[in-house]
């Protein structure tokens, strides 16, 4: 089984909402570090937000601040990844991805979430098109 399970991409218009799950089986979420990343076709993958299971700082890349939220349901060790106002800009393949221990205090910025993570799910496409 895989450690991470990402659900909820699909087609939207440009201005919907998505909401995306990762779904842990190995693990729980406690002290790991959690975050989003998302592949644009042709494009690097980059971290859109990222968040501290340990004391639940979160933390969002320009592109996303203000539309995007990152939240966890610890009752079913789900980590979510709630997307407004999408633009066509925003379409990538999104992956969840974890890393630990990240005790209280540790994690502080973004650039701490990164692709040497430990855990990654095999992603979910979100693509925003009229």
């Amino acid at each position: 089984q895989e450690p991470l399970v990402e659900s909820g991409g699909g087609l939207v218009q440009p201005g919907g909402s998505l909401r995306l799950s990762c779904a842990a089986s190995r693990f729980t979420f406690d002290y790991y570090a959690i975050a989003w990343f998302r592949q644009a076709p042709g494009m690097e993958r980059e971290a859109v937000s990222c968040m501290s299971g340990s004391d639940g700082r979160s933390y969002y890349s320009d592109s996303v601040k203000g539309r995007f939220t990152i939240s966890r349901d610890a009752a079913k060790n789900t980590v979510y990844l709630q997307m407004d106002s999408l633009k066509p800009e925003d379409t990538a393949v999104y992956y969840c991805a974890a890393d630990s221990p990240y005790l209280p205090g540790v994690l502080t910025q973004l650039s701490q979430c990164n692709s040497l993570f430990e855990w990654w799910g095999r992603g979910t496409l979100v693509a925003v098109s009229e």
